[in-house]
């Protein structure tokens, strides 16, 4: 199983009222890129589904979407990745800022499963039940093992 997990920030869970839309996905990481849908960077703003199953069973679409129409589009100041559609999940999780956000699929399946690790339903440092690994997130995206 592949999982990646993100410390999720307060403009993630909207705290801090700006109407940026989803969590941010680095350019950089080619690693968590290759995890998600591809996207072809040639068309403008790019997006794929994802079908996604949460702790409680819900079924869940997400949308991945390439902004880029710095690329595309004369004055265009977008250039960044990111996973829309999560508002409802996130606060319905009661998910707040600094605990993590966990999107994970098993091999040949194209369901993820997504879920917040939180102070009410896990240990914030620990990655799962069956694994002694502690963690500690500052920002950003960490593959899982």
């Amino acid at each position: 199983m592949k999982k990646f997990i993100k410390s999720l920030s307060a403009n993630d869970v909207g705290s801090t009222g700006a109407h940026m839309a989803g969590i941010l996905v680095p350019k950089s990481d080619g690693e968590l890129l290759a995890f998600l849908p591809q996207l072809d960077p040639t068309q403008l703003n790019p997006s794929a589904w994802i079908e996604c199953v949460a702790p409680d069973g819900t079924q869940l679409r997400l949308r991945f979407v390439y902004y880029n129409n710095r690329h595309h589009t004369p004055g265009g100041t977008r250039n960044e990745y990111r996973i829309t559609h999560l508002t409802g999940f996130l606060r319905n999780a009661g998910a707040k800022e600094g605990e993590l956000f966990e999107i994970s699929q098993e091999e040949g399946c194209s369901t993820y499963r997504i879920r917040v690790i939180n102070g009410r339903n896990d240990n914030v440092h620990s990655v799962d039940a069956e694994s002694p690994l502690r963690i500690k997130l500052t920002s950003g995206w960490k593959r899982m093992h």
